[in-house]
């Protein structure tokens, strides 16, 4: 995987980090409540937990992007 080099996009994919991580803990909240609730909608449900997967691994790729390449 090529790292990005520009300070610019460092800047802007570790912001992006932020708001994903901000989006998957808002996620945590609205998933309790609705498992808190007994006439919760499950198709609603479902449809979180797999937005807040698909953010865990946006936040994993970004991540990894901005981790250095190691010479071998």
């Amino acid at each position: 995987m090529n790292q990005p080099r520009d300070p610019a996009e460092l800047s802007r994919l570790a912001r992006r980090v932020v708001e994903l991580r901000t989006e998957h803990r808002d996620l945590d909240g609205a998933i309790d409540r609705l498992q808190a609730d007994i006439q919760a909608d499950e198709l609603a449900l479902k449809r979180l937990k797999k937005r807040k997967l698909q953010l865990k691994d946006q936040i994993a790729w970004i991540e990894n992007a901005l981790i250095p390449d190691e010479p071998a």
